[in-house]
């Protein structure tokens, strides 16, 4: 299939848009200020003759007649006396900028009393982690004010704070994780539970900003995304965290989000995924999306381990080469997908030996999904077989030089269950669900820059590609269409997805329709795989 590249609109116009944003706004604010005067006249003047006309339309018609004869005479005796028209301009004009002006009751400037008790119990609070007995001029002292250590602040309509910056002792060590963990949990319980913070540190100018985050949006449904081949969507993030937006379908309206985008291939950093969360928090649901947009330039093999058929809408469709709940069909796939990674790494180290570019067999992508891999570890034992994992090492190994992806799926309970070579390999990382800080750090080997909530949606958690920064995550609704507890616009939109059904849907195993490779794992030449680990290794 031909790469298709992306609108030059959508890659290199994102800058340009906001230039010209920004400076359309500030126009349209130096002319509001501008012609504030004459606004406020034409508002006054459209205000006086509302109220003549409801006047008239209140007097009786036995009255409107006299009351003609005297607005007459008015008129007349201002026409004939000196500088009577002039005065009756100014007199209108006055009455028009009086009757304009906005009456709206003007905010008290400062926190008002509620407020301020809470800025000073926070104040109180911070006290004892900034302050030191050697200091002799402290920022935070017992007794002291609030005014000089919080610059900003802002509260919502109940009162409690979305904007804090707040300014600290240079001696404070903010460059050690357990010292920003203590602060931030404190700010967190006096601040008020329930929300999201995110919490920036500039240690050069002893500065910390913390803001309550919006939660991300939830109605936004699986569809075909802008992207280009090799690009995945993991879901949405906030909109200050990415410069990339994407046009998105909602009913009949339409809007830019800006998503979070998991890239794939030869020149990958990250070329497989490990997504964790805990029962119900929608891990199924990810691998649902990436298939799907899998599907458009590729081929998948899935392999589920939970067994509650999660993935039967994709089973006999077009390049989705097998779908496993079975520990039988689960080794068979698996051992077939290594064998294809080795055949593709000999004919692609056989092709460049020659001088040839790659064959056009290794260049179609494979993915290879696997959701709760650890439920097949206890069966292989007991009935004396290998686990799948283990199958997985040359995939993971030589998959980026062979456009080999694989995306494994798990569950807290059963994290220890994972084998050493996902754990190495699946440098991009998703937690999703309900999660302490101690588990998103213990999978994305950070601590995530927000406080984790208790209760949030499904497809709610945090993303990090390789070494990249933790993003807020929001994946795409994605539920499987054969569950009667999903709805019809969410059904429809899955199935629209899908391609269509080319073998019938109890098909026989993978390995039954696919062809053998050439050569097993014992006709591997070692200079092969050392070529080929080093171009999918770089140093």
């Amino acid at each position: 299939m031909a790469r298709r590249p992306l609108p030059r609109i959508l890659s290199t116009g994102s800058a340009q848009i906001a230039r010209s944003r920004e400076l359309a706004r500030t126009a349209a604010d130096s002319a509001t200020d501008v012609l504030h005067p004459l606004i406020t006249v034409t508002r006054g003047l459209r205000r006086l003759a509302s109220a003549g006309r409801r006047r008239w339309a209140d007097t009786p018609k036995d009255r409107r007649g006299p009351l003609l004869f005297l607005v007459a005479s008015v008129v007349l005796v201002v026409a004939l006396a000196p500088y009577g028209p002039l005065l009756a301009a100014i007199t209108l004009m006055a009455a028009a900028a009086w009757h304009g002006r906005d009456r709206e009751p003007s905010k008290p400037e400062g926190p008002d009393e509620t407020q301020i008790q809470r800025l000073q119990s926070l104040y109180d609070a911070l006290v004892p982690y900034f302050s030191a007995a050697e200091d002799p001029a402290p920022l935070y002292a017992h007794g002291g004010g609030w005014e000089d250590v919080f610059p900003v602040h802002e509260f919502d309509d109940s009162g409690r704070i979305t904007r804090l910056e707040i300014r600290y002792p240079a001696y404070f060590t903010d460059g050690e994780a357990e010292s920003r963990a203590r602060i931030e949990q404190l700010l967190h319980a006096k601040s008020g539970r329930g929300r999201e913070y995110h919490f920036a540190w500039d240690e050069e100018a002893n500065e910390l900003t913390v803001t309550v985050l919006p939660p991300l949006p939830t109605d936004i449904a699986a569809q075909r995304f802008v992207t280009a081949p090799g690009e995945t969507v993991l879901g949405f993030t906030d909109p200050t965290e990415v410069r990339r937006t994407l046009p998105l379908t909602h009913g009949e309206e339409q809007r830019d989000v800006p998503p979070v985008v998991w890239r794939t291939g030869i020149r990958s950093t990250e070329p497989h995924l490990l997504v964790m969360g805990q029962p119900g928090s929608g891990t199924s649901t990810l691998l649902r999306s990436v298939a799907l947009q899998a599907l458009r330039y590729g081929d998948v093999v899935i392999v589920e381990g939970g067994g509650s058929g999660e993935y039967a809408c994709l089973t006999g469709r077009d390049a989705v080469l097998a779908v496993e709940c079975g520990l039988s069909g689960a080794l068979a796939s698996l051992e077939w997908a290594a064998h294809e990674t080795e055949r593709r790494l000999i004919a692609a180290n056989r092709a460049r030996q020659a001088g040839h570019p790659p064959p056009e067999d290794t260049k179609r992508p494979l993915w290879i999904l696997l959701d709760r891999p650890s439920a097949f570890t206890h069966l292989a034992s007991t009935g004396g077989r290998n686990d799948p994992q283990s199958l997985l090492q040359i995939p993971l190994r030589h998959g980026r030089a062979t456009n080999v992806t694989v995306v494994v799926a798990e569950q807290f309970d059963s994290a220890d269950a994972l084998s050493d070579a996902v754990r190495q390999h699946t440098r991009a990382r998703v937690v999703l669900g309900p999660a302490t800080a101690e588990q998103v750090e213990a999978v994305l080997g950070v601590s995530p820059p927000t406080t984790p909530v208790p209760h949030v949606p499904p497809g709610r958690g945090y993303a990090r590609l390789g070494t990249g920064p933790v993003h807020r995550l929001q994946v795409p609704a994605t539920p499987d269409p054969y569950d009667e507890a999903t709805s019809d616009s969410d059904r429809q939109a899955v199935l629209a997805l899908l391609p269509p059904r080319t073998t019938p849907a109890d098909g026989g195993h993978l390995v039954e329709q696919a062809p053998q490779p050439e050569s097993g794992p014992e006709e591997v030449p070692a200079d092969a795989v050392a070529t080929d680990a080093a171009v999918a290794e770089p140093a």
